[in-house]
């Protein structure tokens, strides 16, 4: 099929805008992928690191709270403050990652960004590193999505939230040094596990369970606080060497070394080939997607050892790469900042609203969708099946977001009948262009564009 920019848009973007080009052919996107990323430098996001003096008061606070030192009261009202501060930076973190959506003229980038920050999937599970998924997506995604997979897939596993969220920081080898003097603590298979089923060979993988535990073992010195972030333990380690897929990993003395090898090693497995293969396939084309499209991707992985921008190439320039009709949905989040896209809010606008407004626009309608911000139910995120996102109470939010928008202080609502081509171009059906043309109002002809079900897709 020929380039279509409107599914450029799409299929692979955030949505059309009238401000700003839809990308004029393959080419373009992928040469778009190759430059400096742009959104970064506009709407930056800290590092990982920034929290590290809050987060070392936080926990001096609690800590003398805990043993009633010092003015307690005084204390607790210091670190209500604190947890404030850090409920602000969230909501800070996440209108900017989303402003990125509204003003970039990569949207490609974005939506990889948003895939590979799914299948590397974290959650917070302390107040203190609420606003650090945004932290881990910026530090540990974005600068990796059109490099090496082991290079992405090494920076995901390293990252001190992926430690957290998996329990990593527990893990001490059966036989290392200091569990002879910690009888409590043991080994955990956590991060192990999702490595293999998750994020590299894929549940069909050729791995069993002793592969698990000896990556788990493997994994043992890896460690670490938020004040400090990452650190390798070798005391934690355990004595190798260990086997992995058959394969003989690590001496002795535990290294850090040994795990950037074995990492790279499962990046270019042909079962992580496969997986991320049909990932790909699947989150931009179909549910059960075209079987030699997967192929076509597997084997680029294959050929160039996990480049993702070839890969990219593979999926951009296959032949059902712009066909019709769409079949995926847009999740809750996509809906919305294509929404505001579509209508024009700028970047700038939405990060300037207050983290009370931002929620009632974006987040709390998003939950309502079926979608809590950063919080998926678990390491394998969020449900790639469509049927997952099309429920009656699902379809009913967004339908109330689409018909409610209109009265946000925040938007100027043009004419429908030119609003339906800048939201929906050669997509839109003539049911869609008849109902806004005939609606009663501005509003309500915005309105039943944005839940036409041409909208609702991708």
């Amino acid at each position: 099929m020929a380039f279509d920019p409107t599914l450029a848009e799409f299929r692979f973007g955030t949505g059309r805008s009238p401000r700003l080009e839809a990308p004029a052919s393959v080419d373009a996107m992928l040469s778009a992928l190759t430059r400096a990323d742009s959104m970064v430098r506009v709407f930056p996001v800290p590092p990982f690191s920034s929290i590290a003096e809050d987060a070392r008061r936080h926990q001096s606070l609690q800590r003398a709270i805990r043993r009633n030192e010092g003015d307690v009261e005084s204390q607790k009202e210091e670190f209500k403050k604190l947890r404030s501060r850090f409920s602000a930076r969230k909501w800070r973190y996440a209108a900017r990652q989303l402003a990125r959506g509204l003003e970039t003229e990569d949207g490609f980038r974005e939506r990889l960004v948003a895939f590979w920050a799914d299948h590397f999937t974290v959650v917070s599970k302390s107040f203190v590193t609420r606003p650090a998924v945004s932290m881990f997506i910026d530090e540990a995604i974005r600068p990796h999505v059109a490099g090496r997979f082991a290079d992405l897939l090494r920076a995901a596993t390293l990252h001190p939230m992926m430690l957290f969220y998996l329990d990593q920081t527990r893990s001490v080898g059966p036989n290392s040094p200091f569990a002879k003097g910690k009888p409590n603590r043991g080994l955990n298979e956590n991060l192990a596990r999702e490595v293999l089923e998750l994020h590299s060979l894929g549940v069909d993988g050729a791995y069993g369970q002793d592969d698990v535990r000896q990556l788990a073992e493997l994994f043992a010195g890896l460690g670490g606080n938020v004040p400090d972030g990452f650190k390798y333990f070798e005391r934690r380690g355990e004595p190798g060497p260990e086997y992995v897929l058959g394969r003989a990993f690590g001496r002795r003395k535990p290294k850090i070394e040994d795990v950037h090898e074995v990492l790279d090693t499962l990046a270019t497995h042909p079962d992580t080939a496969a997986h991320v293969a049909r990932k790909l396939a699947v989150h931009f084309f179909s549910d059960t997607p075209d079987p030699d499209l997967v192929a076509a991707l597997e084997t680029r992985f294959l050929e160039t050892g996990g480049d993702l921008t070839s890969v990219y190439a593979a999926l951009l320039e296959h032949p059902t790469a712009f066909s019709r009709p769409m079949r995926k949905v847009r999740r809750p989040v996509e809906f919305i900042v294509a929404g505001l896209r579509a209508l024009g809010m700028r970047g700038k606008t939405l990060t300037n609203l207050t983290p009370k407004r931002f929620r009632q626009l974006v987040t709390t309608p998003a939950q309502l969708m079926g979608q809590t911000w950063q919080t998926p139910t678990g390491p394998d995120g969020w449900p790639e099946d469509t049927g997952h996102w099309i429920t009656p109470q699902g379809l009913a939010a967004r339908i109330d977001w689409a018909m409610g928008v209109q009265g946000a202080s925040e938007l100027e609502l043009s004419d429908p009948r030119d609003f339906v081509d800048v939201a929906l171009g050669s997509l839109a059906s003539e049911r869609t262009l008849f109902a806004a043309g005939a609606a009663e109002t501005r509003g309500d002809g915005i309105g039943l564009v944005l839940s036409s079900p041409e909208f609702q897709r991708r």
